[in-house]
């Protein structure tokens, strides 16, 4: 029996293996081909160089769309964490109406992003409100909001309720029960909320195509890039995002996991 669960682990293991390889291979095709010369359409493997990564620092167009995407992340993570925390807190407290708050944070992100989109946009036109990156900012916040909300609100039910009455007990009063032990507790799962907000609103296109303005997100403008071909700097700049997105999804991994966990694994 221990025989057959041995090999069971090798074969999972093995599978998953050549699916991560099939998968995540191609990407190190550009990352490679970022550090030698290009001519004529072939890579000139015989010497490497960094010169794709010093033209990516002189291209204003890409560097400009970095900005924005940059600017527009950075707002929809305040924007989310602090609407998914009051939002949760809302919800916990078992106020009047707690069905129609889901239904209404989670649609946006169960539809389908072309239909979000085109929702926003009509909004937009209806009310005479001009595109540009706050359209986007809100845009994105209200798709990102879902996966914030849910992520503040199980760690807000795993909170034990006699932390709360402690507090009271001891004469504190609802403000600095909030501040002195609801957030504290709250922090690490508001921090993961936050880091997978910036990921989705780095990556997301379709909402952003519907709602921009005259200033473009890095995806749109890679992808106006894909009808002409991209440049050796572009495959800097995906060297450059595979490390970011490397580094977000272990800082996810880090602040997501209980530290008890992590000690009981330990």
């Amino acid at each position: 029996m221990t025989g057959r669960i041995h090999l069971s682990t090798i074969l999972l293991a093995a599978v998953t293996a050549l699916v991560a390889i099939l998968l995540y291979s191609p990407l190190f095709v550009p990352i490679l081909s970022s550090f030698f010369d290009l001519h004529h359409g072939q890579v000139d493997w015989s010497r490497p160089t960094l010169s794709a990564y010093t033209a990516l620092a002189e291209n204003g167009d890409v560097l400009a769309a970095l900005r924005a995407t940059l600017i527009v992340g950075v707002c929809t993570v305040i924007l989310s964490v602090v609407s998914g925390t009051l939002l949760a807190l809302y919800y916990h407290g078992r106020h009047a109406g707690r069905g129609a708050l889901q239904f209404i944070i989670f649609l946006p992100f169960l539809m389908p992003p072309v239909i979000s989109g085109l929702a926003l946009l009509i909004f937009f036109r209806e009310i005479n409100f001009d595109r540009s990156l706050v359209t986007v900012i809100i845009g994105h916040t209200v798709f990102v909001l879902a996966i914030v909300y849910r992520t503040i609100l199980t760690r807000l039910q795993s909170m034990s309720r006699t932390l709360v009455e402690a507090s009271y007990d001891l004469g504190a009063n609802s403000w600095q029960t909030f501040w002195r032990v609801i957030l504290p507790n709250l922090s690490s799962a508001m921090a993961g909320g936050a880091v997978l907000a910036f990921a989705l609103s780095f990556d997301e296109t379709m909402i952003t195509i519907l709602v921009t303005g005259t200033e473009s997100t890095l995806p749109v403008r890679l992808w106006a890039m894909m009808r002409l071909g991209f440049s050796p700097d572009i495959n800097a700049l995906v060297a450059l995002i595979l490390l970011f997105a490397v580094l977000l999804c272990t800082l996810t991994a880090r602040l997501l996991i209980p530290r008890q966990m992590a000690r009981y694994h330990a």
